[in-house]
Order: structure tokens, then C-alpha cells, then sequence
């Protein structure tokens, strides 16, 4: 039987239990634990719970659970971790903070920050933008470098093990909450593709991919602390459910993004992640952890809404499980990988095009998109932003530049994603090895050129500010002066409007 929290809890929630001038207390409740906000701090309760992934049942399992979240957080939010502080009881009776007496309970201790600035409520209010989910890739991605290798977790059969409770925790909601089939065959299909990809899952494991990650990364524990993407509330409890490959990690935040119908971000995210960490191979298992995050976000709501206390809140909880679930089955089902490759002279709106149609094609959330500016930065050492010499242009760097395009994207479609390569392409052969690329690979190719007035283009380029280009309008001038030699793809029209441009490519590419 688990312990009696009652106490503790009403001492949580009275005001003056944090002393002079609190007159609110706000709480927030999850199924495993409940989080006190008293003025500028927050003090957060593990409910005395059980679960066949986790157990907090005693003091001292809670005890050490709060230890665990201090040290593990403080690794990407130090500044929002204070503590962990007891709740004792004094020779009176009464429960009060700090070790007084018998310690009854724990709590741990953080900073209170601006919970408009949580990616949740950001999202909600729609106020993310393109910069800000790079800025949180950019910090998932130096997280995951630093996080210690666990090299004896992470492996098919943890991840078999997952499919297992997935099914357990799904077949014991209330009736009636998710059908039946939907429970048996997003289970028959994790199984499926575990056994399909176990050498890769492996391989990963055994290269140093599988780390102590967050664990728990979704839109509602990041927020924007001091003007930066902040990593907090991560997995505690299990070793092995945090120990895990850092895709898997990364999937659960891209599978928030596209339950929440940001499939644009989600793309965005994984393709600046995939920037910095040269994962193209782990593409392949996408898909699967996608689908195993959204059905344990299923389960866990379910959970959720059980151990809630007020109960209206339960009919949108009911039906966002559902789509979880929905969303678990539909990110496995098969898509054809493709390679398009974007060309034409600076200032065409080569990447704008890119990264409106990658979320569009292949499986979700969406293409790999190379950008040959970008992986110039990155042979250089920089980051995409940062502006390169002359000197970084020579021919031979850039034929190394094209050379990574090719590799990268011939490593995208043997993972099964689409490939979207964008560069100038100013040379028939450039054009003609993108397309061998995927000729050898046996999936579809489209070149789409784009064009526009010299005018236009000047414009565009002169007016840029803080892109991943360094192309002058003088370079522009360059390029236009040479000979691209006979062009054989779709030729549009890029001189009108960014939604113009989509159009005339959303229909060329029904087409081809």
C-alpha cells in the first residue's frame, strides 16, 4: 500500500507555509507527481505512485528520486535548480521545510520562471518561430554531444521491452478510451520495424549513440529562461527509459510538434539537429520512435486523466489520447523516399522553397533538407551564421561542398527519408551527379530551376541579414554572367511571391 500524502500536500498547498506575504499557491498535477508555484519558487511533490515503469511509493524512493532530478537537471538548467528539501515532521506534529525532525516527504527546489515563456504556452499562443526552434535544436544537439555514453542500454531489446509496457499500460485505460485494433497494431507494427532494424539499432548502441538523455522531451518541459531554449524536468526514475539512442530522444519532441500540427517546426528542428550531428543513418528509425513516444504520451494521459482530481477537464484529455495513438499508427505507414534538388542563381528563394516543401514529403516529420551553404559552415567549423572568407569559395572547397551534398543525400534515401538538396547548381555537372545519386539509389528524381529578373535578385540579396549565405550582390552578378549550359529540370518562375513559388512547384512535383 502506498504512503499517505495527505499532510504534506495540504501543507503544499496553504500560502503561509511559505512564510510572510504568500497569499497563492498555484498547483499544477501530473499522474506522478504535483508542483506547488508560491511566489518565486517552485516546489515539486512526487505523488506516492506506482507504476510498472516507475516506483515512488516510499519516502526514501522519493528521497532519492529528487536527488536524482537535481543532478541530472543541472546539466542543462542550472540556474533553474536549487535543491532538494525535506518535508519534517517537529516534535509537535506539524510539517514544516527543512530537517527539523522525521523527514516525511521531499520536494524538490527550483526557480520560478514566466510560464508564458514555456514552449507549450508559446506554442499555443503561436508565437514560435523558425529562429527560436533552430536556437533549441542547436541546444538538444550540444546536450546530446556532452551526455554520458550508456553503452550497455538502448538496445532492440529495451526497445522491444518498451513495445511490451506500451501494450500493457494502452489494454489498461478505461474501456472504450482507445479501440482495440488501433492498440494491436500500433503494436505489430513497432515489432516489425524493431526486427527490421535491429542491425542499425545495434550499430548506434555500439557506436556511443546511446547517452543519458533527457528522456522526457517534450514542449511543456522546455522554456525560454534568460533568452535561451531551456531543457528541464528530465527523466529521473529510470535508468534505462533515459538511457537511451539521442534520435529516440530528439523524436520525442518532434512528435509534440506534430501532434500539435507544427509539422513545419518539427522539420525545421530535425533538419538544423541533423546539421550539427551528421545522423542521416539513424533516419531510418524515425519513424518508430516517433510512433513509440506518441503511444506512451497516449498511455500516459490516460494515466493522467485517472489520477486527476477535477474531473471536467477529462473530456479533451480523452480525446487528445486518442490522437496520440492516431498519430503512433500513422507515422508508420510506408512512404516513398524521393531526392529533389532546388538550383538557380543567388536571391531565388532556393532555401525559402526548401523549407516549405520538406515537411511535405517522405515520412514525417518530413525531407532531409541540405543546404550547401550550410554544410559549408559546417566543413569550415562554423556556425551557419557566421560569415566565411573569399577564401572558403575556392573551386576545390566547393567541389568538397557538393561532394557532402551527394553523400549526405545518398545517405538520407538508403534511410528511407526524402532528400531535398538546395545549391546554386550552376554546372551541368552538378546537375547530372544529383540525379545519378538518385538513379543509383532507384528513387524518382525532380531538378526544379528557379528564376528570376536580375532586379529582383539584387534586391533580395542586398537586402539579407543574418542568413547562412555570404553571396554579395557582386557574386550574383557573377553567376549571371556564367554559362549554366543546358538546363533539363522544371524551370519556375521565382520572381513573384514565396506562396507563387510553392504553387508552381507543388504542382510540378504532382507531375514528375
Amino acid at each position: 500500500m502506498n504512503e499517505d500524502q495527505s499532510e504534506a500536500i495540504a501543507f503544499l498547498r496553504e500560502p503561509s507555509s511559505y512564510g510572510a506575504g504568500g497569499d497563492r499557491v498555484d498547483i499544477v498535477e501530473t499522474h506522478i507527481s504535483m508542483v506547488f508555484l508560491a511566489g518565486k519558487t517552485v516546489y515539486k511533490l512526487k505523488r506516492a505512485v506506482r507504476y510498472p515503469y516507475l516506483d515512488f511509493s516510499t519516502s526514501e524512493r522519493r528521497r532519492e528520486a529528487c536527488e536524482a532530478e537535481l543532478a541530472l537537471n543541472r546539466r542543462t538548467a542550472p540556474r533553474l535548480y536549487l535543491e532538494v528539501c525535506p518535508l519534517s515532521r517537529d516534535a509537535k506534529g506539524r510539517i514544516g521545510f527543512g530537517a527539523r525532525g522525521e523527514a516525511v516527504d521531499w520536494v524538490v527546489v527550483m526557480r520560478r520562471f514566466d510560464e508564458e515563456l514555456l514552449f507549450d504556452r508559446l506554442a499555443r499562443a503561436g508565437r514560435l518561430s523558425a529562429s527560436l526552434m533552430e536556437s533549441l535544436a542547436d541546444e538538444v544537439a550540444r546536450f546530446h554531444e556532452t551526455a554520458e555514453r550508456r553503452p550497455l542500454f538502448g538496445g532492440a531489446a529495451e526497445l522491444l521491452a518498451t513495445v511490451e509496457e506500451n501494450d500493457r499500460c494502452l489494454s489498461a485505460a478505461p474501456r472504450g478510451l482507445f479501440s482495440e485494433e488501433g492498440v494491436a497494431a500500433i503494436g505489430r507494427e513497432a515489432r516489425a520495424r524493431i526486427a527490421s532494424l535491429g542491425a542499425l539499432i545495434e550499430a548506434r548502441r555500439k557506436e556511443g549513440k546511446v547517452r543519458r538523455c533527457h528522456g522526457d522531451l517534450h514542449l511543456n518541459n522546455i522554456c525560454l529562461f534568460e533568452g535561451r531554449p531551456t531543457l528541464f524536468d528530465c527523466l529521473e526514475f529510470s535508468e534505462s527509459l533515459a538511457s537511451i539512442d539521442t534520435l529516440y530522444d530528439l523524436a520525442f519532441l518532434l512528435m509534440d510538434l506534430e501532434h500539435r500540427k507544427e509539422g513545419a517546426f518539427a522539420n525545421r528542428v530535425l533538419n538544423r539537429y541533423l546539421d550539427s550531428t551528421d545522423e542521416e543513418e539513424g533516419l531510418a528509425l524515425l519513424p518508430l520512435f516517433i510512433s513509440l513516444r506518441a503511444a506512451i504520451r497516449a498511455h500516459v494521459t490516460a494515466a493522467t486523466i485517472a489520477a486527476m482530481e477535477k474531473p471536467q477537464t477529462k473530456p479533451e484529455l480523452l480525446s487528445e489520447a486518442r490522437a496520440y495513438l492516431a498519430l503512433g499508427l500513422e507515422v508508420l505507414a510506408p512512404a516513398r523516399p524521393r531526392l529533389i534538388a532546388v538550383g538557380g542563381p543567388s536571391g531565388t528563394g532556393k532555401t525559402t522553397l526548401a523549407q516549405r516543401l520538406a515537411p511535405e514529403l517522405g515520412a514525417r516529420p518530413g525531407a532531409r533538407v541540405l543546404r550547401s551553404d550550410v554544410l559549408r559552415k559546417r566543413l569550415m567549423g562554423v556556425a551557419p551564421e557566421t560569415p566565411l572568407p573569399p577564401s572558403a569559395y575556392r573551386s576545390l572547397v566547393s567541389r568538397g561542398v557538393y561532394a557532402m551534398l551527394r553523400e549526405k543525400a545518398a545517405a538520407a534515401l538508403a534511410a528511407g527519408s526524402a532528400a531535398l538538396v538546395d545549391a546554386v547548381s550552376l554546372s551541368p555537372e552538378d546537375r547530372r551527379a544529383f540525379a545519378a545519386v538518385a538513379e543509383k539509389a532507384g528513387v524518382p528524381f525532380t531538378g526544379l530551376w528557379l528564376g528570376a529578373p536580375a532586379g529582383v535578385l539584387e534586391g533580395r540579396v542586398g537586402g539579407r541579414r543574418g542568413d547562412a549565405s555570404d553571396a554579395t550582390v557582386a557574386v550574383l552578378r557573377q553567376q549571371l554572367r556564367g554559362d549554366p549550359g543546358p538546363i533539363d529540370w522544371i524551370k519556375i518562375d521565382a520572381g513573384g511571391t514565396p506562396e507563387d513559388c510553392l504553387a508552381a512547384a507543388r504542382a510540378a512535383l504532382s507531375g514528375a
